[in-house]
């Protein structure tokens, strides 16, 4: 498992000493906004002096970061978090951990392929997911259909609605 997540990417310049605006890449941008310390690719720590949610987007002051042309600089950068400042709620995963699960029928074990994406649609999340025959399928993440998430065992457990894979 990866030790740092995407969390967010920085679009642009907000003000004149050095804020930035962040497109949040988690399940809200409050989310985002309850770090301290962030991370570039690198694994360098980024200290956040402050952070709010306007309009879905973040604008967070990073330590150091004090004028427009430091904070232009940064325009594109992906922000990161550390997955050990973030405690899960059972049954919660990151989409991250999900990647790459073996997707297999729950009752006859038959396996349908890899979970290769995952969509945000609001009501429920859905799972992309591929066959080996490189067909793409996609099923609901509802308690109806996924039966089981064994990360470390790399596999999903699900009961597809009927005609799902036809």
């Amino acid at each position: 498992m990866k030790q740092y997540l995407e969390i967010g990417k920085i679009v642009s310049v907000f003000g004149l000493k050095g804020e930035i605006k962040i497109q949040p890449w988690c399940d809200s941008p409050d989310f985002l906004c309850e770090f301290d310390t962030l991370f570039w690719k690198s694994g360098t720590p980024v200290e956040v002096e402050r952070a709010r949610v306007q309009k879905n987007i973040v604008i967070m002051k990073i330590k150091g970061c004090d004028t427009v042309e430091e904070a232009q600089k940064l325009r594109n950068r992906v922000l990161y978090m550390d997955r050990n400042d973030v405690e899960l709620e059972d049954g919660a995963y990151f989409i991250q951990d999900l990647i790459g699960l073996r997707v297999v029928d729950a009752g006859s074990g038959i396996e349908y392929g890899l979970l290769t994406d995952v969509s945000e649609t609001g009501a429920n999340d859905v799972y992309h997911i591929k066959s080996p025959e490189g067909k793409l399928f996609y099923i609901p993440a509802i308690p109806d259909v996924v039966k089981e998430t064994d990360i470390e065992g790399g596999v999903m457990k699900i009961t597809p609605l009927e005609g799902l894979f036809d």
